[in-house]
């Protein structure tokens, strides 16, 4: 996808505006109605869930390092903070019972009843994500921030009910990595504002399917978590997800 490209950023400007290419088979995006947050050796996974009609399906899967999860939670946070300013708090969404349940399923039986394309398996690294919402929903935009262009991984909407559920589930994966950390060397992890060492295993994922079931609506906040500056010749043509700016992480 080609843009006319604009004028350079103002160096001065200490929270320049994030540029990215959207990609055509990214610019869709698609819908998630839930989510499974897994921790491997150096890296988050978080699949996102289509969970309306049979089969269930993983619609779309991001990869994200240790080190940028931290920073990618404190920008949903206060995007989701900016939402509830403004439109107060998300509408729960229903639960589902747990009656006839005896035990929680699995990781191997949820994924056995799950489908996923070819495609999907290796998933969409990211490392920085943009962020917008509006009145039902919210949109992340999953990036690839590397030299000289940043461009958008993947494209996921979420109901807006549904986000502190994500949140809790991946403010749950870094506690976990880092309670197990702690136990294997005796000390807390770093992060860079906190940096993360890379766990030796993967550990059980959060796979509760109906804990993070969510579904989409457009301000922006933003996280950049590239490790060198973009140089971006095009604006985002890719915005259908609203024009209140948010803070950069």
């Amino acid at each position: 996808m080609n843009s006319e490209p604009e004028s350079s950023p103002d160096p001065a400007d200490p929270n320049p505006a994030l540029r990215a290419r959207v990609p055509d088979h990214v610019a869709e995006g698609c819908f998630s109605t839930g989510a499974i947050v897994m921790t491997g050796p150096s890296e988050f996974i978080i699949d996102f869930l289509q969970t309306i009609g049979r089969p269930h399906r993983v619609a779309s899967r991001v990869v994200i390092p240790h080190p940028v999860m931290p920073q990618f939670i404190d920008a949903l946070q206060t995007n989701l903070d900016l939402y509830r300013n403004r439109f107060g708090d998300p509408p729960s969404p229903p639960t589902n019972p747990q009656q006839n349940q005896p035990r929680r399923p699995t990781p191997q039986e949820i994924y056995d009843d799950l489908k996923m394309a070819d495609h999907v398996l290796s998933g969409a690294y990211a490392n920085g994500v943009m962020i917008g919402h509006g009145a039902s929903e919210f949109g992340l935009d999953f990036l690839t921030s590397f030299f000289p262009q940043s461009a958008v991984s993947s494209r996921v909407f979420v109901a807006a009910g549904q986000v502190p559920r994500l949140l809790d589930s991946l403010k749950g994966a870094v506690k976990q990595l880092e309670q197990r950390r702690q136990q294997q060397t005796g000390h807390p992890p770093e992060f860079p504002g906190n940096s993360i060492n890379p766990t030796d295993g993967p550990s059980e994922p959060d796979t509760d399917p109906n804990r993070s079931d969510f579904g989409v609506d457009g301000g922006q906040g933003r996280y950049d978590g590239g490790s060198a500056p973009p140089n971006p010749d095009s604006p985002p043509d890719n915005d259908p997800l609203g024009d209140d700016s948010g803070p950069k992480a």
